[in-house]
């Protein structure tokens, strides 16, 4: 089998700051479960926009231009809340190649302001 393709440190060079709307983890209070708050959390990753194929074939459905994709270290869980830019996207999709390479690479799906 090959060695991983190693791009961390690309990431962290060349990337840039988002805000992932991450959810803490809950704790039991007297004997009552209490979710997490959610804590807006800065990231770094390379937001890129879809590629041709990524819009036509992917298996979540159909996507637009306003979706990215993002490429980061961190892992994210779906339904996570990201802004970038002034605009606000859900990561919906996680492509798992963590068989090849030490980086994350999710799709964000718009959603309007």
């Amino acid at each position: 089998m090959p060695e991983k393709m190693l791009f961390a440190s690309v990431i962290h060079d060349q990337g840039v700051p988002f805000i992932a709307h991450l959810m803490g983890s809950g704790s039991y209070i007297d004997g009552e479960w209490v979710n997490g708050v959610v804590i807006p959390t800065e990231l770094t990753g390379i937001i890129l926009p879809l590629s041709n194929d990524d819009l036509k074939y992917d298996e979540n459905g159909t996507y637009t231009v306003k979706e990215k994709k993002l490429l980061v270290v961190d892992q994210i869980p779906e339904g996570t809340k990201v802004e970038y830019n002034d605009q606000k996207y859900t990561v919906q999709a996680f492509k798992d190649f963590s068989e090849y390479t030490d980086v994350n690479i999710y799709i964000m799906r718009w959603r309007e302001k």
